[in-house]
């Protein structure tokens, strides 16, 4: 890490670089919950709800990556086993055992309330004390609110078939 990158991060970067990898693991969780949703999703408006997962899939891919540049550039490391993603994570893994789409739908919606709530305490944690680490986090939590409420869209729109 750059002296003064370092310098100006006015909180404890091993704590910060755990935080970033708690939410790194988060990431590909949501990434491969979205990824494997849009593969087994079965149900009335199938083609929709597979465009938005898959959409949603692409973001949480881009979040992991700036997640994981952002620990390189504390001096940390990403998590490098698959194995630790369950162990770090903030929010779980929901099986997408049941493909229905308002089931596939209803378990993403939790799983970006987790996000959001995520991203705002890492808001709160970095605010004025780590500028670059909040300003990604803001971007990443703008996302997951935007996600959100793709979701709950498309669920009320699936409650208007009859």
């Amino acid at each position: 890490m750059g002296t003064k990158g370092a310098e100006i991060v006015k909180l404890d970067l091993k704590k910060v670089i755990e935080l970033l990898n708690k939410a790194f693991a988060d990431e590909w969780l949501a990434y491969y919950q979205y990824w494997i949703g849009a593969q087994v999703v079965r149900g009335p408006m199938r083609d929709a709800v597979v465009a938005e997962l898959l959409e949603h899939a692409t973001d949480e891919l881009r979040h992991a990556q700036m997640l994981s540049q952002r620990i390189i550039q504390l001096g940390g490391t990403p998590l490098l086993d698959p194995k630790m993603w369950d162990t770090y994570a903030n929010c779980s893994y929901l099986t997408p055992s049941d493909p229905f789409v308002k089931t596939i739908l209803r378990q993403n919606i939790e799983g970006e309330q987790c996000a959001i709530d995520v991203y705002n305490d890492l808001l709160s944690t970095t605010l004025h004390k780590d500028v670059i680490t909040y300003n990604m986090a803001y971007e990443i939590l703008n996302d997951e609110v935007e996600h959100e409420d793709d979701l709950q869209a498309l669920l009320e729109d699936l409650d208007l078939i009859k």
